[in-house]
C-alpha cells in the first residue's frame, strides 16, 4: 500500500469516526453539559433570590427590633407616667386627709374650749354667787335669781 492510499484510507475512518461521533457521542456529552450549564444557572439564580430575600427579612426584623424598641420605651414611660401620677393622687389623698383630721381636730378643740368656757362661767357664776352672798350674808336662792344668773352668765 502506498502511503496516498493509506492516507486515503485513514481519513475516510477519520471523517467516519467524527461522523459517528458528531451523531452519536457529541449530542448527549453536550445535551448533558447543557443540563449541567442550566442546573448552575438555576442554583446561581436561587442564590441570588435567597440572598435579596435574606436581606429583606434581615430588613424586616431590624424595623420590627426598631418597632419593638419605640413600643417597650413608650411603655416604660406611660408606666413611669402612671406611677408618677399614683404617687401624685396618693400625695393628694394623703393632704386631703390630712386636712381633714385637721380640721376635725379644730373642731374639737373650739367645742371643747366652748364647753371649758361654759364649764368657767357656771363655775365664775357660782363663785360670784357665793362672793355674793358672803358679802350679803345671806343666802341668795337660784331658783328665785335665776333670770339674774342667766345674764349674768352671758355677760361672763
Amino acid at each position: 500500500m502506498s502511503i496516498t492510499g493509506t492516507l486515503i484510507i485513514q481519513m475516510i475512518v477519520f471523517l467516519i469516526l467524527v461522523g459517528f461521533t458528531m451523531k452519536y457521542v457529541w449530542p448527549p456529552i453536550a445535551k448533558a453539559l447543557d443540563d449541567r450549564a442550566q442546573k448552575i444557572a438555576e442554583g446561581l439564580a436561587a442564590a441570588d433570590k435567597a440572598k435579596s430575600e435574606l436581606s429583606a427579612a434581615n430588613k424586616r426584623v431590624e424595623a420590627e427590633l426598631g418597632q419593638a424598641r419605640n413600643e417597650s420605651a413608650q411603655r416604660l414611660a406611660d408606666a413611669e407616667r402612671r406611677a408618677q401620677a399614683i404617687v401624685e393622687e396618693a400625695k393628694a389623698r394623703a393632704t386631703e386627709e390630712g386636712n381633714k383630721i385637721i380640721a376635725a381636730a379644730r373642731v374639737e378643740a373650739d367645742q371643747q374650749a366652748m364647753k371649758a368656757r361654759e364649764a368657767l362661767r357656771e363655775q365664775v357664776a357660782a363663785l360670784a354667787v357665793k362672793g355674793a352672798e358672803q358679802i350679803l350674808r345671806k343666802e341668795v336662792n337660784p331658783a328665785v335669781h335665776a333670770d339674774l344668773l342667766s345674764r349674768l352668765q352671758t355677760e361672763l
